[in-house]
């Protein structure tokens, strides 16, 4: 029990980190790449696994939206990017795996998933594969600055003192 509140404790704390850091935007081309979200969901993936990063996406998503920031593309985009770097981590333990999964997961998959969201709920017109490059610039620039952070701290040994202190009863 425990061990569940502190996921969460830390999961709401990478939500605070993802919502109060998503202004942060770096300019390609004509679009803008808001990668702290990407950044995040490869840490919450590979740290927490890959439901408390559905569960950090989904309410980072949420929390944006509240507050007139995010759009509702944000959801399908953020959290299964996020799963599929949790799970693929999770099943294989490989570094490269998670952020492969998060390219994928966000910069595909979720892209895709955006068309039924965006020409059914959003009455935008839009093609199928309209969001892909947009997402991928942005979760490929998020993702090489996870890879950065999860590299140093694994190299650190600091990843293994973290996942201990949040293990450990007390």
């Amino acid at each position: 029990m425990k061990g569940t509140v502190k996921k969460l404790v830390v999961t709401a704390m990478l939500t605070a980190i993802a919502v109060s850091l998503s202004a942060f935007s770096i300019p390609i081309g004509a679009s803008k790449c808001f990668p702290i979200q990407h950044l995040v969901n490869v840490i919450t993936g590979i740290f927490l696994g890959p439901w408390y990063g559905v569960l950090m996406a989904f309410c980072t998503s949420l929390i944006r939206n509240l507050m007139g920031t995010g759009s509702l593309l944000a959801f399908p985009g953020s959290m299964v990017g996020a799963f599929l770097c949790g799970i693929l981590y999770q099943r294989y333990h490989k570094l490269i795996l998670a952020y492969i999964g998060e390219v994928v997961g966000t910069g595909i998959i979720g892209a895709m998933l955006c068309y039924p969201i965006a020409t059914l709920i959003m009455g935008k017109e839009a093609a199928l594969f309209a969001y892909v490059i947009p997402f991928m610039m942005s979760t490929v620039v998020g993702t090489v600055f996870a890879a950065v952070l999860t590299e140093t701290l694994y190299k650190t040994h600091a990843m293994e003192y973290m996942k201990q202190l949040l293990e450990a009863n007390g």
